[in-house]
């Protein structure tokens, strides 16, 4: 990886501390295909599957277009050409990724979850702070990293990063959506990063980063394409530099098969001696609250003002979830 941002890790040491392998089981690499989402009524949601060059590319500053052609004659997967072709993607293996099952700060299974509990999968860039954004969130059972929307079984992070697997970094998230709705979740996904920056976010370049939401039922990808135009023209109305939203919006049917990232990538932030870096970019530009009081949100529009990522940043906050009680009287 290009980043510095990562700590080496022997691999040997990488498995030592795991506990078993994942509950989930995904089907074998050559039989993945990517679906092609249903069309948005909004022309700048544009799902990589079905419009990749788009995707990569939709007002793109100069700088950006050449740092993106360099990282693709690098092999960084971050070129116009998108993401990897299926028969080009590398191969994977049937062996599951060995990760502890009990999540570091809130203590609960990040594999398995009560019948009650909703599960989607978003992808903001760097994954280390998205997670600690949603782990702070009221309501939240579990979270966990991992990599989606790729075509490689069971891939690396070292794979992943080559871009030669499709996948992008993201984060699963469970919750009760009697304490916590699906609009606040994407209230948080939105403004956590730069949805509008394509295979990239801030300096991480390649489709390993492009932003997404990979919703686990038909409803769910209804609300994130919806929620997906009303961001859109929240940012054109605040002036953002580049407005339209280049994140892909996935559901039943289509790619949305997630592995578990490795053992030390899980509640990275919150654990002893880890680097405080992430390199996704907020806009400070929030989800308009009609919009969500429309969609049943729980949360309070103080909430996010109060405990919402700030711009240009999502980790300078406690790892501690926020309460209940004080998100509600934010």
């Amino acid at each position: 990886h290009r980043s510095p941002r990562r700590p080496s890790h022997n691999r040997a040491n990488m498995f030592a501390a795991a506990s078993k392998v994942t509950a989930h089981v995904a089907p074998r690499a050559h039989s993945l295909r990517r679906g092609v989402p249903s069309a948005s009524k909004h022309s700048g949601v544009v799902s990589v599957s079905r419009k990749r060059g788009s995707a990569t590319t939709t007002h793109a500053g100069k700088d950006e277009d050449l740092m993106e052609q360099l990282l693709a004659m690098l092999g960084g997967g971050g070129g116009k050409s998108g993401i990897v072709s299926e028969k080009d993607a590398l191969p994977g293996r049937q062996e599951e990724m060995r990760v502890t099952d009990t999540h570091f700060v809130l203590g609960n299974s990040i594999k398995t979850f009560p019948d009650n509990l909703q599960t989607c999968v978003f992808a903001t860039g760097c994954f280390w702070g998205t997670e600690k954004m949603f782990w702070r969130v009221p309501g939240v059972f579990s979270t966990s990293v991992g990599y989606v929307g790729g075509f490689t079984q069971n891939p690396t992070y070292e794979e992943t990063c080559s871009g030669r697997t499709g996948h992008t970094e993201a984060v699963q998230v469970a919750w009760d959506p009697t304490v916590v709705s699906f609009a606040d979740l994407l209230a948080m996904h939105w403004t956590s990063h730069d949805p509008t920056q394509g295979n990239r976010q801030g300096n991480d370049s390649g489709t390993q980063y492009r932003s997404g939401v990979y919703c686990s039922s038909q409803a769910q990808k209804e609300m994130a394409m919806a929620s997906a135009d009303v961001y859109d023209t929240a940012l054109k109305l605040a002036g953002h530099p580049r407005n339209v939203i280049t994140s892909e919006i996935n559901g039943p049917g289509d790619n949305c098969v997630y592995y578990f990232a490795e053992d030390y990538h899980q509640q990275y932030l919150a654990k002893p001696g880890a680097r405080p870096y992430c390199s996704a970019q907020p806009t400070g530009v929030p989800v308009p609250t009609d919009w969500l009081t429309e969609n049943g949100a729980k949360l309070p529009g103080s909430y996010w003002a109060k405990y919402g990522p700030k711009p240009g940043c999502t980790i300078q906050v406690s790892n501690e979830p926020v309460p209940v009680e004080e998100a509600m009287k934010a």
